[in-house]
């Protein structure tokens, strides 16, 4: 008899057999999932949406409805990807070589999208390839990101700039009163602080660079 997989593959879906699928995942209809991807355990992948060959999810990722992952997308763990987002792979998009021969795979060279840990892409944006979405960053439904997002960063438009700063709840963050440089979540009290590494936001006890003058997170949410 065999035995029933750990995840679930809705009928008229589409997943190549050498496509890996974590337990607790769920792939809705019409979904398609090539070659060689990669999803992690508890992810949902809405319907009609696209994962591209070898590209990888981590845990509890969410795909919705009708989005396209093209290869080679690197999508960290707590992903949100929302309806009709596209992740682009081509520098420079052609049907045709110069010569009017059609391009085949050898004829370009596939650049991909890295979303890290915990980050949302809203409702019908792109990521034009090859761009970085920090953690727990936030791009707006609608926008179209043509450079690396840093962490923490709510960005709107086309093309997209940075209009705010969010939190691990999704909330925009609000100054500290204590008149450092500090964020701090209207809703969960954490603290956040600039990170000069990567040019975002960093959460307070995580950061590799803090004034000295900001308070204690765990204080400051008492």
């Amino acid at each position: 008899m065999n035995e029933k997989p750990p995840y679930r593959v809705a009928a008229g879906a589409d997943v190549a057999e050498s496509a890996s699928i974590g337990a607790g995942s769920s792939i809705w209809h019409l979904a398609q999932v090539r070659e060689d991807a990669r999803i992690g355990e508890d992810c949902v992948i809405g319907r009609g949406a696209y994962i591209g060959s070898g590209v990888r999810l981590g845990a509890g990722c969410k795909v919705q409805n009708y989005a396209l992952v093209y290869e080679p997308a690197s999508l960290a763990e707590g992903v949100f990807i929302g309806p009709a987002v596209v992740l682009t792979n081509d520098h420079f998009p052609r049907a045709v070589n110069p010569d009017l021969s059609p391009k085949s795979a050898h004829d370009w060279e596939p650049v991909g999208v890295t979303i890290e840990q915990g980050a949302s892409i809203g409702a019908r944006a792109v990521c034009v390839a090859p761009v970085r979405i920090g953690a727990w960053s936030l791009v707006a439904a609608g926008a179209t990101v043509t450079k690396d997002v840093p962490p923490h960063a709510l960005v709107a438009g086309v093309p997209a700039k940075r209009i705010a700063w969010v939190g691990r709840a999704g909330e925009p963050l609000e100054p500290a009163s204590d008149g450092t440089d500090s964020w701090v979540c209207p809703t969960t009290g954490e603290w956040y602080v600039p990170d000069e590494t990567t040019g975002g936001l960093a959460l307070a006890q995580d950061a590799t660079t803090t004034s000295p003058d900001s308070p204690d997170p765990e204080e400051a949410a008492r």
